[in-house]
């Protein structure tokens, strides 16, 4: 397959990220790895979405922290940002809305046009003419009419990276109204660009449980989005979608990573490093990036019990 014949992935992940693991940021690379392996995904972008404050899980510290914790983690990431948008609401937001948001935002800041994991679109990804004589997106004048592939994949990126930036906790923002700038798109050859939920089994063993999920929104972020499911403690996938009539109708849309690296649950979770910072444990460092334990030690979170 060429480049561009390739579906151009958006990896999401949403969480309480309380905090953010080394195992959570190790999920984006495994999952990055394993779809370009496969010869028909190129990943260029990755979105760590963290929780609304009135999530109410217990523990669970004020969005502010845990958004800057996030940025700390993949700072020297140069494919996953972090987006605040779902912290920023009036309430919590579901997993499905979290993903709607994004693909909005997509089709407005770049004029894609995202189709569904398994249904490709017919019409080009990114652009379509918006009047009879359209002016490129490009402002040089010795751009190429008809843009290349990389000159797409790299405008996408340089929109991804705007839009998916924590800034400063001052006051709210419009993201759309400050990125949409690109100005008119003009069509060009097809790309076709998705979102797709990146996940761990234990989220995936969730759709299982009766009454947990809405219905109709295990319909959309399975059917219309896809997801990518990184293992963890060598879960049997196949077992677990066989336990759900939604995840057997669209089993050909979730992407299990499979590779030679078992995922041991104690590296991704939050819990067990909350659990070795409140008890001195050392081995915090196995959990945490540095820059992230320096800033919980001089916030003071997670010293009790609660928290």
């Amino acid at each position: 397959m060429t480049e561009t014949t390739k579906t151009h992935v958006i990896l999401l992940a949403c969480g309480s990220f309380n905090p953010i693991t080394k195992g959570h940021i190790q999920m984006f690379e495994r999952a990055r790895d394993y779809l370009h392996k496969t010869g028909r995904f190129i990943v260029i972008g990755g979105i760590v979405s963290p929780v609304h404050d009135s999530y109410g899980k217990q523990g669970l510290v004020s969005s502010r922290h845990r958004l800057i914790m996030c940025q700390l983690a993949v700072q020297n990431s140069d494919w996953i940002r972090v987006d605040p948008w779902e912290c920023y609401q009036d309430t919590w937001q579901t997993t499905c809305s979290v993903l709607e948001h994004h693909r909005d935002l997509m089709k407005r800041v770049t004029g894609c046009i995202l189709s569904n994991v398994n249904t490709p679109s017919m019409t080009p990804v990114i652009g379509q003419p918006q009047n009879e004589n359209p002016q490129p997106i490009y402002q040089n004048s010795n751009v190429p009419t008809k843009p290349t592939a990389a000159k797409i994949l790299g405008k996408v990126g340089e929109s991804l990276s705007r839009i998916c930036c924590v800034r400063p906790p001052v006051e709210r923002f419009t993201f759309v109204d400050e990125n949409a700038n690109l100005g008119t798109v003009m069509r060009y050859e097809e790309i076709e660009l998705r979102i797709l939920l990146l996940c761990g089994s234990d989220l995936l063993e969730s759709f299982c449980i009766p009454g947990l999920w809405n219905e109709a929104d295990m319909e959309v972020i399975v059917g219309d989005f896809g997801i990518v499911v990184v293992p963890r403690d060598a879960a049997d996938t196949d077992r677990i979608m066989n336990h759900s009539s939604i995840l057997r109708k669209y089993r050909n849309n979730i992407m299990v990573v499979k590779d030679d690296i078992n995922h041991p649950m104690s590296v991704v979770s939050s819990t067990k490093s909350r659990l070795a910072l409140q008890h001195g444990d050392g081995h915090v460092v196995d959990y945490l990036s540095q820059p992230v334990i320096d800033y919980i030690l001089k916030s003071q979170l997670y010293i009790n019990a609660s928290g």
